[in-house]
């Protein structure tokens, strides 16, 4: 199964009704998402570092997250500052940086990682069945949900069988190399991969239905709300409401 390190602990954040927390970062992520200023993406990363000092969260584990993440912008900002239109504030060469590209490129790096920031606080404190059962609480459509659940599953198993295909290849002589071969060579074991998680799929699913399922899941677990989850979604209504106002009275940057 895949590894889940922040779900284990016992925090406020751990300690809050799942649909409350699912709720209250997508709608985080959608204000913060649509921001067109930078000072309310800012406050947006603030109160995600706080959500996760909060949830008392792994800094190292923390960190390796946000290097990936930050991996990917890097080269955005290789790209965004040179090719937006605007005043030119840098020349390298023929290359020539504007603030519009340079700021455009800053408050997608603050965005990013404010909603990153969330999402590890509120979602990833959580198991994947939970945050599963939350969705269908909350009115996710049945398939979405199921969908997201039997993805968890089985896709360690799908990445099992590929790795298995790729070491019978070598050991039948394949090494990788860029040519047409080694192209075709790929092309058929992730062809292979499909196959066979297509043909186990289909046992699974015969084997569910011969044990009664009626495309539905039933579980013992039952969600109900404390009065500490109405004081969390009090402040962040107050939250998002102090971003809106920031983004509708904040200058441009």
């Amino acid at each position: 199964m895949l590894d889940e390190p922040f779900a284990r602990g016992d925090s406020s954040i751990h300690r809050l009704d799942p649909r409350y927390r699912v709720a209250m970062v997508f709608f985080f992520t959608v204000a913060v998402a649509l921001c067109r200023h930078l000072a309310a993406p800012l406050a947006g990363l603030g109160v995600g570092v706080i959500l996760m000092a909060l949830a008392r969260l792994d800094p190292l584990a923390v960190g390796r997250r946000l290097v990936a993440v930050n991996f990917f912008i890097f080269f955005l900002w290789l790209v965004l500052p040179f090719s937006l239109p605007g005043t030119p504030v840098l020349t390298l060469g023929p290359l020539t940086a504007t603030r519009e590209g340079l700021a455009l490129a800053l408050l997608v790096t603050v965005k990013s990682n404010a909603v990153v920031c969330a999402f590890l606080a509120l979602a990833a404190t959580m198991d994947a069945p939970v945050f599963g059962q939350a969705l269908g609480r909350l009115g996710v459509p049945p398939k979405l949900t199921f969908l997201f659940l039997f993805t968890y599953r089985y896709v360690h198993v799908l990445a099992d069988e590929y790795s298995r295909l790729r070491v019978a290849a070598k050991l039948r002589g394949f090494r990788p190399k860029t040519g047409l071969h080694t192209y075709r060579t790929v092309a058929n074991l992730l062809g292979m991969v499909l196959v066979r998680g297509y043909d186990r799929s289909r046992r699974v699913y015969e084997a569910m239905v011969l044990r009664g399922f009626n495309g539905a899941f039933y579980t013992l677990r039952r969600f109900s709300a404390a009065p500490r989850d109405r004081a969390f979604l009090a402040a962040m209504v107050v939250c998002l409401g102090a971003i809106v106002a920031l983004e509708a009275f904040s200058p441009h940057f």
